[in-house]
């Protein structure tokens, strides 16, 4: 290890399994998140149980059913994204998976897949741009909450569809698509609550939240980023839930009957970065590995946690570190679930690689060290990297190479990107 610093914490790597991880979370975790401990009831980390979900996972009948929701045994969606999200699957890995499927399925699942790879583009090319609208701003209503104080609850349980729905994101961490966008609507379109808040709110329980998919999702959803706003409504429910509305205490006095009103937007000057992309070189990081000096240890990130992340392959005999960045972690308060689902996957790769674990901050810990990591597209590897001396710098595993066209759009995007 470095230089143990008087703010840093060498944590005894947990033994493989949930309970081990709970426990590990409770210890070194209970002052950094929002909630009790508790994992996922749906999903374990870690590159065996991603590897588990792929292989189960069957695209026919993908393109009828993705956006059902209830009775759940009808839903199509792959619910692959947790380990998509943190490495232990490539959108290669997932789009290969389903060659051979049904053309119309797996047409549209690709789809999808490119959606994902749209939103890590976008996020990676403007940053922290993405807290606002890029191209238009929500004015607040009269009944919105006070900025900075929401929570689930702020979504009305009495309603069948609120209640299966937050139940879902408060003890799997996980939702389909079209419930993210039901709640995203309410909250924003209908409600008037700021966009950014339930944004936040999203990103603290969901296991794949991420700045890039989450928060262009809200930004499509609520009419900040795109041409028009959701609007969410029972007939939603009724199509994508049958007999869901039969449930609900409120069947008779539904408070989300009708179309709720197109919101107040002003429009802003996008930044000129959305329609073109000077560098796009340093937006995708290295094509080919870049190697400065002899590692002499591998660094891992929350984004690339799999087995078959580059650095950690090109450097079979090295240590390897993962440092929880309690500062970072401090100001997002994260819920316990997605802690869990990072300690399950890290203790198994403990099972056949050295690892060291310290809470504390990354770039401390990491001076001095001549660290192999994968790049990731995020600003927060940017910055911490950029204070390092790095000694292989691998290339991201992207599915389309970046390009500098116009993000304004999905559909731009495709045509940038040549797809």
């Amino acid at each position: 290890m470095g230089t143990q610093l008087p703010n840093q914490t060498t944590l005894a790597v947990p033994e493989p399994g949930r309970r081990a991880a709970e426990a590990f979370v409770s210890q070194h975790f209970s002052h950094l998140i929002c909630d009790e401990v508790e994992g996922s009831g749906s999903f374990n980390g870690g590159q065996t149980a991603a590897d588990t979900a792929l292989a189960a996972f069957d695209v026919a009948g993908y393109a009828q059913r993705r956006n059902e929701v209830f009775p759940t045994p009808k839903r199509g969606a792959s619910a692959l994204s947790p380990y998509v999200r943190h490495g232990y699957l490539t959108l290669e890995d997932v789009w290969n998976h389903v060659g051979g499927g049904p053309a119309r399925d797996v047409d549209k699942f690709r789809d999808e897949l490119l959606w994902q790879e749209f939103a890590r583009h976008w996020y990676a090319r403007l940053g922290a741009r993405t807290k606002h609208g890029l191209r238009r701003q929500l004015l607040p209503i009269a009944d919105t909450i006070e900025p900075g104080s929401p929570n689930l609850d702020d979504w009305n349980r009495e309603l069948a569809c609120f209640e299966l729905t937050i139940d879902e994101l408060e003890e799997d961490g996980w939702m389909v698509n079209q419930t993210r966008m039901w709640l995203a609507s309410h909250w924003a379109v209908r409600a008037g609550y700021r966009w950014q808040d339930g944004e936040d709110l999203f990103f603290k329980h969901l296991l794949d939240g991420s700045r890039a998919a989450n928060r262009l999702g809200w930004q499509w959803t609520v009419g900040v980023g795109s041409s028009k706003a959701y609007g969410f409504s029972r007939w939603q429910v009724e199509k994508r839930a049958a007999g869901l509305c039969a449930s609900c205490d409120l069947v008779h006095a539904c408070p989300v009957e009708n179309w709720p009103p197109d919101p107040p937007l002003d429009r802003r000057e996008p930044p000129a970065l959305l329609k073109t992309d000077p560098d796009p070189a340093a937006t995708a990081g290295p094509s080919v590995a870049e190697c400065n000096s002899a590692p002499d240890v591998v660094w891992l990130t929350a984004e690339s946690l799999g087995d078959n992340d580059p650095a950690l392959i090109s450097n079979p005999e090295l240590p390897v570190l993962f440092v929880f960045d309690e500062k970072l972690l401090a100001g997002l308060q994260l819920s316990g679930k997605r802690l869990v689902f990072l300690v399950e996957g890290l203790a198994e790769l403990a099972t056949h690689r050295s690892l060291d674990l310290v809470l504390g901050d990354p770039v401390a810990e990491l001076a001095g060290r001549s660290p192999a990591v994968t790049f990731a597209p995020v600003p927060g590897f940017r910055s911490r990297a950029a204070k390092l001396d790095i000694a292989e710098l691998h290339p991201w595993p992207w599915l389309v190479e970046p390009a500098k066209s116009s993000i304004a759009s999905y559909s731009a995007w495709r045509r940038g990107v040549g797809i």
